[in-house]
């Protein structure tokens, strides 16, 4: 009796192990009681082919194995990636990711111990394969008992399962077999997308763009186009975030109003979400719609000409500003800076704010040192500056979030040291779910003050400045949205420019209007080509 109570509950144990893998959702906000309330025709059908005797049963049963196995991997994939980026695993684009994670290993473990890593992954792929190929033995010497009972109540399962898919019933599912097609159909349309994208990138539009005239409207101003880490709609739109930003966005205007500043506001859709910031540079900067990072890997080796070349083309002397960049930067050299700031030379000898570099007043005040007041007594000698701009204080962890002191006392950045160290760690920060979104507004609203009260500060006749988000921040942050749209803030002094901008029909002062345009990020180069160069 006992052993049959135990075969039992093994019997059961096997089907449940099934049938949760065919039914669970690929997202975590979707997990919850009601998920598992289904009629998945994949466990019928299973069953069915459980009972195909001989090798070509044993066969087909390691094949079941193995997609069963693929598909829960490609779940848990789906899990993370949606938790980060709002979006599925890509086999395709997201392949990186794991040379990345190999790389991460080396630096954090060494080179021997990240390889027996890998083999232990590779190892507990090739076990869920086999523990699936067992269960399906459970489940098929359950079955086998009775085969012929086994064969018809399964038949009979089948014809209620098309019956009740004839009245339209919510509660039948197909989800194993959607989402494993959905990853096919990915894989393929992706491979696709490679040979599209480096056909349109040999397609070079160099020869479109004379020199002559180029920005001509712009000559003799300093340009900066700035990207805010995760500065995302939802800032604007979630109530818990908007009662704070709204109103901080309409007090900045109304400064820059008094000090005969104009700015104007609009949103832009970007490329990516929760991460991957490189992506929405690449897109803004190219003028090509680079989503992945097979694009972005296909563009940096493309000749494509920037933004950042076109102005050096013009005239301008290219920067590149950018405090995250702690290793090598190959990529870098697409842009076609004339110099790159990045964590060592911009002079910051403070303390890092966790894993951020430096704050973002720090990063602005370097630049404004070391470019734009260079032969400040003879302005007209040097050449006006581009410069391209990653400000990273609102980049996660969000602890702790730096506060403004008077630009003249920024120096190296000493002063910035008892902040750093002060506040909750990313441990603490990170175990409530309100308390990370807190932290993240209160960094977007010192990225917020920082910009403007820099644009106060220097912004004179010939300063430019378009500040944008990169990007969303991640679904756990946002909750669950579709929505890619990022602010965007265009700053300038001299009355012309805003007059040029006339056309793009942004919003007057620092909040989009609801229903204004919206340009896709790749926009961004066509319209500083077309608004501000003769015709």
């Amino acid at each position: 009796m006992t052993r049959k109570i135990f075969s039992f509950f093994r019997n059961a144990l096997a089907l449940l192990v099934i049938f949760v893998v065919l039914v669970i959702p690929n997202r975590l906000s979707d997990i919850y009681a009601d998920s598992f309330f289904r009629f998945p025709l994949e466990f019928l059908l299973l069953g069915l082919l459980l009972l195909i005797p001989g090798t070509t049963g044993k066969a087909l049963r390691w094949l079941a194995a193995s997609v069963l196995a693929v598909g829960l991997i490609f779940k848990i994939a789906d899990m993370a990636t949606f938790n980060i980026f709002a979006r599925p695993f890509n086999p395709v684009f997201d392949a990186y990711l794991l040379v990345n994670g190999m790389d991460l290993l080396n630096g954090a473990v060494g080179k021997v111990a990240a390889v027996l890593i890998v083999a232990m992954l590779i190892v507990v792929s090739l076990a869920i394969i086999v523990l699936a190929f067992l269960l399906m033995e459970r489940v098929r010497k359950f079955l086998a008992i009775q085969p012929k009972a086994g064969v018809l109540a399964l038949l009979v399962l089948v014809s209620i399962w098309g019956l009740l898919w004839l009245v339209n019933s919510p509660r039948l599912s197909t989800q194993f077999y959607d989402q494993l097609a959905m990853h096919v159909i990915n894989t393929r349309t992706s491979i696709n997308d490679m040979r599209d994208f480096k056909q349109l990138l040999v397609q070079s539009d160099e020869a479109k763009i004379p020199d002559q005239g180029l920005f001509e409207t712009l000559q003799g101003k300093d340009v900066l186009v700035i990207f805010i880490e995760s500065y995302g709609r939802t800032a604007l739109d979630k109530p818990e975030f908007a009662e704070h930003i709204r109103p901080l966005l309409q007090a900045q205007a109304d400064k820059l109003k008094t000090a005969g500043i104009g700015v104007r506001s609009a949103y832009f859709t970007s490329p990516t979400v929760g991460g991957l910031s490189w992506l929405a540079h690449g897109t803004a900067m190219s003028g090509l719609w680079v989503n992945s990072q097979v694009r972005y890997d296909s563009l940096v080796m493309s000749k494509r000409e920037s933004l950042n070349r076109l102005f050096h083309r013009a005239g301008w002397r290219a920067i590149g500003v950018m405090p995250a960049i702690t290793l090598a930067w190959p990529e870098g050299d697409y842009y076609g800076y004339d110099y790159l700031y990045h964590a060592y030379n911009l002079g910051y000898e403070g303390k890092p704010f966790n894993w951020i570099t430096m704050p973002d007043q720090f990063t602005l005040s370097a630049l404004q040192r070391n470019e734009l007041d260079r032969n400040e007594l003879d302005r007209k000698n040097r050449s006006p500056v581009m410069a391209e701009i990653a400000l990273i204080s609102s980049h996660a962890p969000w602890t702790p979030v730096p506060e403004l002191v008077d630009w003249n006392q920024v120096g190296n950045g000493e002063i910035f040291n008892e902040q750093a160290t002060r506040g909750d760690s990313p441990e603490t920060v990170w175990k409530n779910p309100e308390r990370i979104r807190l932290q993240f507004r209160l960094s977007i609203e010192y990225t917020l003050h920082t910009v403007v009260d820099y644009v106060l500060k220097y912004g004179d006749e010939n300063l430019v400045v378009m500040a944008f988000g990169d990007h969303q921040p991640a679904p756990l942050v946002t909750g669950d949205s579709d929505n890619r749209d990022v602010p965007v803030h265009f700053f300038a002094r001299d009355p012309k420019i805003l007059d040029a901008i006339a056309g793009w029909n942004w919003a007057e002062g620092m909040i989009p209007a609801d229903t204004g345009p919206v340009w896709t990020m790749d926009q961004v180069r066509e319209r500083f080509i077309t608004t501000f160069s003769a015709p």
